[in-house]
């Protein structure tokens, strides 16, 4: 029998109740409250996300973000600095049990195996995707798409980036990119190392087709179901909690 997982499409929201509600997922999930489940989301306004462990003042060019009307909020998950674009991104999350078939103890092997569905969902497009390890996807030599990973509660929680469009003179007006990150000796100038499906395909998808391809190439590479399911009451009420006294507070934005 299909394993059945619980699939979310939650439209356009802020940053701040876009991290809380991944939070209040993966809580649910170690609860036993919810199966196992695949987000799909988007950013409004548009947003800068930093890793758990950085520094925002760092980071962000907070008066350009300000200025542009961008937010800007730390992750539960390492990794980088990320410019999520309203028009331009889709991200997705994924909490599934430690104890799932499809998780290892190592990082890397997780990394892999989760991000198999994005690089099959890509190909479905006809994006010649390949995981890149640490947490890459590529497409002709580009990077199309980053991902963070963190484990709580017995839970894996992975969520991450497929571009659409990209904006690199945005993008780097409202990060402040340490210079080393993009010195790369094969590397001159940021359009050499980031592309979009939009740019890869030369032609315009919608996010309507990207979620399509995208749902196919989960439920293809885990082997499972998703089935369209809804956000539960624990999860609503813990969401609007912890978008509040967390992901709003300076205390946890700033907190490095």
């Amino acid at each position: 029998m299909v394993e059945r997982w619980r699939f979310l499409d939650t439209g356009l929201n802020d940053a701040f109740y876009n991290m809380a509600l991944d939070e209040a997922i993966m809580t649910a999930r170690s609860r036993g409250l919810v199966p196992n489940t695949v987000r799909f989301y988007r950013w409004e306004p548009s947003a800068v996300s930093i890793g758990y462990f950085q520094s925002m003042e760092e980071e962000v060019d907070l008066e350009a973000c300000r200025r542009l009307g961008v937010d800007y909020i730390r992750r539960m998950t390492g990794g980088g600095a990320v410019y999520h674009d309203r028009d331009g991104e889709l991200t997705y999350s994924i909490a599934v049990e430690e104890s799932h078939r499809l998780i290892s103890r190592n990082f890397q092997e997780t990394y892999e195996t989760l991000c198999s569905a994005l690089v099959l969902g890509l190909r479905l497009l006809g994006v010649q995707a390949e995981f890149r390890p640490v947490n890459d996807i590529i497409a002709g030599g580009k990077k199309i798409s980053g991902n963070a990973q963190t484990r709580k509660m017995g839970i894996v929680l992975q969520h991450g980036t497929i571009l659409r469009e990209v904006n690199p003179t945005l993008m780097f007006n409202l990060l402040r990119v340490p210079s080393e990150k993009i010195r790369d000796k094969l590397i001159k100038t940021v359009e050499e190392r980031v592309t979009s499906i939009n740019q890869y395909l030369g032609r315009t998808v919608s996010f309507e087709e990207l979620k399509g391809a995208l749902k196919r190439g989960f439920e293809e590479a885990y082997d499972v179901k998703l089935v369209p399911g809804e956000i539960t009451d624990f999860e609503s009420k813990l969401a609007r909690k912890l978008r509040i006294e967390k992901y709003m507070s300076r205390e946890w934005n700033f907190k490095r």
